[in-house]
């Protein structure tokens, strides 16, 4: 090896040496960053001997995109879950103690024992009191609903236009990633970028890749709709400022093609969007026609039959609103009807009535000769909590069964569902977890391995300095030879 070819070595490795550590320094910087993919400088032999010919990035492109699938997953799982929990907390929680069923329970319990003693004036008020306690139930329960479907609406305009502003930064960095590969400079850091916003993306939206020349990248919702290719496109809704049982939520809309909500307590839902689609349009409705069907289970159950016009009056339990249906026969939900159930103020002494009418009849006068021991009304009024009735299949549960049974069931359906949806939630976010953790063994930084490549090239570095200095020793060796 002649003298100059040595010297040209050593320049060559300090140049590689300094170029790697600055990649190491890199990595270490960044440990700590989930949005950093490790870099590795790559060496090449030439002629001229190795040289560092590009900084690589570490991925996994299968890895990625099953962590993105999962990301989505979990999710959509998570917001239907809370969803789930929101109504639960409405019933009072896991005893279910502000439940209709739980009051329904106890107003039964007591009007049985009015109708043992019908003479007992605080009996008879008592059966009011608990009659208002499951009105209240179910008006309350009934607003809370609506107010949740109100959140859900909310939180999907909030989770649009958080998605809108991701597209557009997207683009922002899918362009530079596409230059840079064109010119053949570095795009490793606009790498990471479009990567984090893509984990961003899908948490709102299921969403699948397409990569194309000069790494640009297209992407595409979980049901194939067109998300990003070249151009972001537009994501559109219409928030509704009010709900009530009668009102619609407008949809979500991705290029003109509305999002399909998630289905089931595992639900199918990919993404935050469809998940709270599936709150607002299914099983907060689907809960709100129970208690529909709950409230006119009972306004039939205790209405009076009467002689003069014949027919059918309002009894212990009436509606106050318009616009909500006044024929309660027919086998249909009646939307609303659970927010207008109220007590008949004939009944409530509070109010300037009698309780007692309960038992004499409010509409007619059944107990004729004003008998204390008259029990008859209140005896068809225990007889109908155990005699099953028609409910509508939209309630999505039992369509015959009592009034309480049905009740019950409407507690059961909830409790089925949010089950349903907890087991789900703990198995995706663990299959989370495992996708996450198999992808950052392949991108994430190692501290030990780095420190242990820098004492490396700090040896090669000592190396190479040995070289320098024995080139030196030599040329200065013969400079003296040669006088």
């Amino acid at each position: 090896m002649s003298l100059s070819t040595a010297m040209k070595t050593a320049q060559s490795s300090f140049s590689n040496i300094g170029l790697q550590s600055a990649v190491a320094s890199k990595n270490i910087a960044n440990a700590s960053n989930t949005a950093y993919a490790r870099r590795s400088a790559i060496l090449a032999t030439a002629t001229s001997g190795a040289t560092v010919v590009e900084t690589q990035r570490a991925q996994n492109e299968a890895l990625l995109k099953q962590n993105l699938l999962s990301i989505s997953k979990t999710a959509g799982q998570d917001t239907l879950l809370s969803g789930l929990t929101s109504m639960k907390m409405m019933l009072g929680g896991e005893d279910y103690e502000l439940a209709p069923s739980t009051y329904l329970s106890k107003l039964r319990d007591n009007l049985q024992a009015f109708a043992d003693k019908p003479n007992e004036v605080s009996l008879a008020e008592t059966v009011v009191s608990d009659a208002i306690d499951v009105a209240n139930s179910l008006n309350s329960t009934s607003q809370a609903l609506q107010k949740l479907r109100g959140e859900a609406d909310a939180d999907i305009a909030t989770a649009v236009t958080e998605l809108n502003r991701l597209l557009v930064e997207f683009k922002t960095y899918n362009d530079q990633v596409k230059q840079g590969t064109a010119a053949g400079t570095d795009v490793n850091d606009a790498l990471d970028q479009r990567d984090k916003l893509l984990t961003q993306i899908s948490s709102i939206v299921g969403v699948s890749t397409l990569t194309r020349k000069n790494n640009d990248l297209a992407l595409y919702t979980s049901d194939g709709t067109v998300l990003f290719e070249t151009e972001a496109r537009t994501v559109s809704f219409t928030a509704t400022p009010t709900y009530t049982a009668t009102v619609t939520g407008q949809e979500v809309l991705i290029d003109g093609v509305p999002v399909q909500m998630g289905t089931g307590g595992n639900t199918s839902a990919q993404g935050s969007i469809a998940a709270l689609l599936q709150i607002r349009d299914h099983t907060a409705p689907t809960f709100q026609a129970q208690l529909d069907e709950m409230s006119r289970g009972l306004i039939n159950m205790f209405s009076e039959t009467i002689a003069a016009p014949p027919g059918k009056a309002d009894g212990l339990f009436v509606r106050n609103g318009v616009g909500v249906g006044d024929d309660f026969s027919t086998v249909a939900v009646v939307p609303g009807l659970s927010t207008v159930i109220k007590v008949n103020p004939a009944v409530i002494t509070s109010q300037g009535g009698n309780a007692m009418l309960l038992r004499d009849g409010i509409n007619d006068t059944f107990n004729i000769g004003n008998n204390a021991s008259f029990s008859e009304l209140l005896k068809t009024y225990t007889a109908a909590f155990e005699t099953p009735t028609d409910f509508d299949a939209a309630a999505a549960i039992d369509t015959t069964a009592t009034v309480l049974a049905f009740s019950t069931g409407s507690v059961g359906w909830l409790e089925q569902i949010r089950s349903a949806a907890t087991t789900a939630g703990d198995d995706k976010s663990a299959l989370l977890g495992r996708t996450q953790e198999a992808l950052l063994n392949v991108t994430a930084v190692s501290l030990d391995e780095e420190l242990a490549l820098l004492l490396d090239l700090e040896q090669s570095y000592k190396a190479s300095a040995k070289l320098v200095s024995a080139v030196d020793e030599m040329i200065t060796a013969l400079l003296q030879a040669a006088g």
